[in-house]
């Protein structure tokens, strides 16, 4: 991947959005570490919101439809991203590209929440449940010094519209249960965002030794909580 394209993009696509955005506790991202962010999900500008904010190219996990759709295909190859797979192979070859790109020493991005937010839109201080997928990759990976940045998006001004009818994306991906429903997709556009940066967790030979016991589901709830109730308690500031 070409390391400036993404960035570029990402600066690009704020300045024209008349994105203002200020970014809080920068010395908290590590330097030397493998890196896994894992951020709060709210618009289509949030990708590059936090490629702007780290100052490096993300790869970031997104929803299969994205590869379907003219144009916007083209798009996120362009921002670096990559697809997923459609039904039961979602989880599969999100593990392995994401493998894939950290062993490469390559940033990779997740939204666990989810596709839901961009659906039915939250309060901008509201996190919906996290899906532990990024955490059993990070306890699965076979990399060293891997640190897991949990981010908050905290929107201060925004503006809501719409994207499109459900109805359309149903046509690209029907697998998605969220694309059933009637309604539009929403479109929130920020005015003033704070992103703030927590206390990175550092995956090391205990965490990895205990996720190869018994209690491996376990370990990953707990990690999975860990990272959603610092991102809650930023949005809550």
């Amino acid at each position: 991947m070409n390391r400036t394209i993404p960035l570029q993009l990402s600066r690009s696509l704020l300045d024209a959005a008349g994105v203002s955005a200020s970014f809080h506790h920068l010395e908290r991202i590590p330097i030397r570490n493998r890196l896994l962010i894992v951020s709060n999900h709210r618009s289509l500008l949030d990708a590059p919101l936090l490629m702007k904010a780290i100052s490096r190219p993300v790869r970031f996990a997104c929803h299969y439809y994205m590869s379907q759709v003219p144009l916007l295909q083209q798009a996120i190859a362009l921002m670096g991203a990559f697809p997923l797979e459609a039904d039961h192979r979602r989880q599969s070859s999100f593990f392995r590209q994401s493998a894939k790109f950290l062993q490469a020493n390559q940033v990779v991005g997740v939204f666990p929440e989810g596709a839901a937010p961009m659906v039915k839109v939250n309060a901008p201080q509201q996190l919906s449940p996290f899906y532990r997928g990024f955490a059993h990759l990070a306890l699965r990976v076979p990399v060293d010094g891997l640190a897991i940045l949990p981010i908050a998006i905290a929107s201060r001004e925004e503006k809501q519209g719409r994207l499109a009818p459900l109805a359309l994306f149903r046509r690209f991906d029907p697998s998605e249960a969220l694309f059933q429903c009637d309604g539009w997709h929403s479109a929130i556009l920020y005015r003033h965002v704070d992103v703030l940066f927590g206390h990175p967790l550092l995956i090391d030979e205990g965490w990895k030794s205990q996720y190869r016991g018994s209690n491996g589901a376990a370990l990953a709830r707990e990690l999975t909580h860990a990272c959603w109730s610092q991102i809650a308690e930023m949005l809550a500031r």
